[in-house]
């Protein structure tokens, strides 16, 4: 079966960064849309990124555009979250997931497989 392994969390600072990952195994990744989410708590899980397998199209949310960028190593079956400018706002849980179909991925409806997630946390 597929799993997800998220790494890469931690403390930083309010202006600081992270660079989290995301290792894909046990499926054949070529349609799979791969995307980022995150939970604060008492807030809904919402979205961050996700970024296409193949053609490498990516999509951002508002509030992380211009901060973070998304990128993929098909050689790895490995994608990364590139975190810079870190607010205290960013603060929650992030989570990987893979969507077969790639339809509705900027839904957690729209994903068949989820990782077990990795904490952020930013001082102010």
């Amino acid at each position: 079966q597929v799993q997800l392994v998220e790494s890469g969390g931690g403390l930083v600072q309010a202006g600081g960064s992270l660079r989290l990952s995301c290792v894909a195994s046990g499926g054949t990744f070529s349609r799979y849309t791969m995307g980022w989410f995150r939970q604060a708590p008492g807030k809904e899980r919402e979205f961050v990124t996700a970024i296409r397998w193949s053609g490498n199209s990516t999509y951002y949310a508002d509030s992380v555009k211009g901060r973070f960028t998304v990128s993929r190593d098909t050689t790895k079956n490995t994608v990364c979250l590139q975190m810079n400018s870190l607010k205290p706002e960013d603060t929650a849980v992030y989570y990987c997931a893979a969507a077969y179909f790639g339809l509705g991925i900027t839904t957690i409806r729209g994903y068949n497989y989820w990782g077990q997630g990795t904490q952020v946390t930013v001082s102010s």
